[in-house]
Formats: C-alpha cells, sequence, structure tokens
C-alpha cells in the first residue's frame, strides 16, 4: 500500500492547524496536549519536514504544512464519505457498528481492507503486505464490528468484497492516493522531485503524445518516476476511479460510462488506408474501389470500430486473404515486408510516415475520426508535477492535431 500515516495523528494535525493552538485542538480530538504534541512530531518525522512555525502566540501552518493540509483534509473527507456511502449501501440496521467509524479508522484496517479487496484471499493478501495471514484476518473482522456491516463473503474462488466493502474500498484508496500526493508535493523543490505519476495508456495515445510528453517532463525533472500501464478501458477506467492510476490517455468515450470522472479532448484522430513506401499504388493520384479490393489487407479482429469501417468500406467486394490481428508491430512488419494493405489511425504510423517507412493513400475516410484525450476522475487535484505534464499531453496533442500528409 502507498504510505498512510496514522490516522490519528492526521486528525490532530487538522485540528492544530484550524485552531492555532495545542491546547484548543485537544478539546476536540480528545486527545491530551502531550499525545497531540507527540502525534505532530511523528507526523513531521514521516514527511521530513517542519508542518508548523512554532510562535510565542501558537502554531502556524508553514509552507510546506499548507500543501500538506490541504491533501490531508481530503484523505480524511474521503474516509468520511466512503463509511457513510458504505452505511447506505449496507442498510445497517439496530445499533450495530457506529455511525461515525472513519473517526476509528486504523491503518492497519485500511492495509487489510485494501489488500484483500486486491488479492481476494486472506493469505495472499497477507504475503502482499508483509504480515501474517492472522493479523490481517483480526483487522479485517476488526473493521467489520467497528462499521457494523458484513464486508467478504466466501465464495469458491476466495473472498470476495460485498456491496459496502466495494464502496468503502474505492473512497480509502482514494484518501491513500491523496496522501501520496501529498508527501510528493512536500518532496518537491531545490532537493529533487520525488513525484510519481502512474498514467493509463490506450492504444491511440502510445505512437506520439505519450512519450512526447514524457521525454519532456524527464528533461524538466529527471527525477520525477512515471509508471504507464496499458490495459483494456474497463481495467484502466477501474483503475483511474480507484487512485490507482492518475490520467488516462487514448480515445474518449460517448456516453461516458460514469459520472465520477472527466474527459479532456486534444484532437481528432482519422482513419487512413496505409502501405509501405513505393507501394503501387502511391504511384496513383487517386485509387478506386477496385483498386482497393484488388490488394490484400491486414485489419483488426472483429467488433473493433476499425473494423466495422472495413466491412462498410468494402460491403460490395471484399478483399481475398485477409490477416486479422491486434498487434501493431506485426501490422507494420506484414506492410513493411509485402503489398499489403491496412486501416489504421493516422496518428498511430506517425513515426513510420516521417521516416519514410509507410505511406498514406488517397482515399478519402470522411467520418472516421476519434476523439483523443485525457480521462482524470472528477475533483482531481495535480500536484505541481503533475499539472506539469497534463501541459506536456497538451502540448503534445496540439503537434499531434496537424495533419500527418499523405503521399
Amino acid at each position: 500500500m502507498k504510505r498512510m500515516p496514522n490516522i490519528r495523528h492526521l486528525r490532530a494535525f487538522c485540528e492544530v492547524a484550524r485552531r492555532g493552538s495545542i491546547s484548543q485542538a485537544a478539546e476536540h480530538v480528545h486527545l491530551s496536549q502531550p499525545a497531540i504534541t507527540q502525534a505532530i512530531a511523528k507526523l513531521e518525522e514521516e514527511v521530513g519536514v517542519s508542518l508548523f512555525d512554532r510562535r510565542p502566540d501558537g502554531m502556524a501552518v508553514s509552507a510546506a504544512g499548507a500543501l500538506f493540509l490541504d491533501r490531508a483534509e481530503r484523505a480524511l473527507e474521503r474516509l468520511r464519505t466512503g463509511t457513510r456511502e458504505a452505511i447506505r449501501i449496507g442498510g445497517r440496521k439496530g445499533a450495530r457498528g457506529l455511525a461515525d467509524f472513519d473517526q476509528l479508522l486504523t491503518v492497519a484496517q485500511i492495509r487489510a481492507l485494501t489488500a484483500v479487496a486486491d488479492a481476494g484471499n486472506f493469505s495472499l493478501a497477507a504475503r502482499t503486505v508483509g504480515i501474517s495471514q492472522p493479523t490481517i484476518h483480526r483487522a479485517a473482522r476488526d473493521l467489520e464490528r467497528l462499521s457494523g456491516l458484513s464486508l467478504f463473503v466466501r465464495t469458491v474462488a476466495g473472498i470476495a468484497l460485498t456491496p459496502p466493502a466495494k464502496a468503502l474500498v474505492q473512497h480509502v484508496k482514494l484518501a491513500v492516493a491523496e496522501m501520496e500526493q501529498g508527501f510528493a508535493e512536500v518532496g518537491e523543490g531545490p532537493g529533487g522531485d520525488s513525484a510519481r505519476i502512474v498514467v493509463g495508456s490506450m492504444p491511440l495515445s502510445r505512437p506520439y503524445i505519450l512519450p512526447t510528453a514524457v521525454n519532456a517532463l524527464v528533461r524538466e525533472r529527471p527525477d520525477v518516476h512515471i509508471d504507464v500501464i496499458d490495459g483494456p478501458y474497463d481495467d484502466l477506467l477501474h483503475g483511474l476511479r480507484h487512485g490507482e492510476i492518475d490520467v488516462l490517455i487514448g480515445a474518449l468515450r460517448d456516453p461516458l460510462p460514469i459520472d465520477d470522472v472527466v474527459q479532456e479532448p486534444l484532437f481528432e484522430d482519422p482513419l487512413a488506408v496505409v502501405a509501405r513506401a513505393f507501394h503501387p499504388l502511391s504511384r496513383k493520384a487517386a485509387l478506386t474501389p477496385d483498386d482497393l479490393a484488388g490488394c490484400q489487407w491486414v485489419v483488426p479482429r472483429r467488433g473493433t470500430p476499425t473494423r466495422d469501417r472495413f466491412e462498410t468500406l468494402f460491403a460490395s467486394r471484399r478483399p481475398r486473404g485477409l490477416v486479422e490481428t491486434s498487434s501493431q508491430i506485426l501490422v507494420r512488419g506484414l506492410l513493411l515486408g509485402s503489398d499489403r494493405l491496412t486501416l489504421i489511425s493516422a496518428h498511430q504510423i506517425r513515426h513510420e510516415h516521417e521516416l519514410g517507412l509507410l505511406v498514406i493513400l488517397p482515399v478519402d475516410l470522411g467520418g472516421t475520426e476519434r476523439p483523443i484525450g485525457l480521462t482524470v476522475r472528477r475533483g482531481w487535484h495535480p500536484t505541481a508535477t503533475q499539472e506539469r505534464f497534463l501541459a506536456l499531453l497538451r502540448e503534445a496533442g496540439r503537434q499531434a492535431a496537424s495533419p500527418v500528409p499523405r503521399v
């Protein structure tokens, strides 16, 4: 699990920041003044910076403390929202559990919940976080007693989350992600950049936009850590909504599948008929349907928008000898080694076109444009480094918006 400070320490920190006084904060968090002093000292040690300027008239939040305070408050609000949503979904009855059980959540319980959610098994979850199975099992059951909810059910495949647990774990992971961003923000400065950016990469982002933005960011900030995750859209969206991914890049969806994310279009990407350089058809000023149908093709698998467009293009006369594949590496190899054609995003062959390896044939494919852009969580507050990365992605998008020339 990402770094998550002691939750009671976070509450004490927020209360002292709000009231400017340890003595006044002690009355509201039900801790002694020495306990609060010790909590703040431990939190400052963990963060690595001073969160307060100590003054004769009280405690004033430092510049770094203000950044960390915003993340701490957002994380605690996530926990509050998650517990209330879990109770609403679980339909808790009677006197079971505590109404505000977020006030008593511990890091051990959060670690158990997220580990079991990811592993689907207590033994595997325990190995993942490096603790014993009885310890993680006890923390999970303590969380059930505290909440008054059934969170885990046994299935043939292992341990599954109940609906209230799924709601809770989403907000818990988002709270942890907020604190990870908080650690990164206080680490940015003359001593280095501790930021980590996790990018969900869809196919149309990989040839140009993503490498262009990553290279530009690393030149400016060589210490930043960038983790690129490839996968199906649904898996990437799940990771985004649970705080495991910061931003998705690729084809946008219409309609948007869920309302807790927002999309930002960067450019429109059309389909093109592509061949190797010096292909016999590349010497023709205009191409007929017979010219295209007379060639062999490599095409995407059925069920994709590009394949649907191919089937429409050749509704009356189907080319023979099709090769079907979802591998762009194989498509590239087949085109370069033969006279085959393919129907592909113009953006995806931008580098090969600039190197003179592939050409776009003069075929009118109007109406095939797809919006390419960014998807982020609604209400997400990026760190300064993440914001810079978004700016570089937008700049790469503006560059990609310039049309790829035809033959």
